[in-house]
């Protein structure tokens, strides 16, 4: 801080909002992940006919869902980025290059629709099987 008491340009203020912003991506991602149930009355949502009950995404699942947008992130963007940045543990970071990789060439064969398809399937495909014991910690982001 400046000797007024106000915090220089770039001082922490700057670095808490470039912390946070992964972390509340990582949050919203798992938090929309989540069934949330049958709509209530009046949420202007319509029903589908069948009511499921609310349940937690299992470790495979949470794991195929972010490396399914960062994987559409990177096949758009054509970068990389820093894996804990994007909320990922080394394991999903792996798995999204090996996704991506597969998904440049059938974009590039195949065109855009095939790419997407192909980042859902490995992505569902990958994660549960490298989840399929729950892994050293037993938890999503080992």
């Amino acid at each position: 801080m400046r000797r007024g008491g106000t915090p220089r340009p770039g001082g922490t203020a700057g670095r808490l909002r470039f912390a946070l912003g992964p972390a509340l991506l990582t949050v919203a991602l798992a938090a929309g992940c989540a069934d949330s149930g049958p709509p209530q009355a009046g949420s202007g949502t319509a029903a589908t006919g069948s009511a499921s009950p609310s349940r937690t995404m299992t470790d495979a699942e949470l794991c195929a869902r972010v490396v399914g947008h960062w994987s559409r992130e990177v096949l758009d963007g054509g970068t990389y980025g820093d894996y804990q940045s994007m909320g990922l543990s080394d394991r999903q970071y792996g798995i999204l290059r090996e996704v991506v990789d597969a998904a440049r060439t059938v974009k590039r064969r195949q065109g855009p629709g095939a790419a997407e398809e192909l980042i859902d399937r490995r992505a569902r495909e990958e994660c549960a099987e490298r989840y399929r014991d729950g892994g050293p910690s037993k938890g999503p982001w080992s």
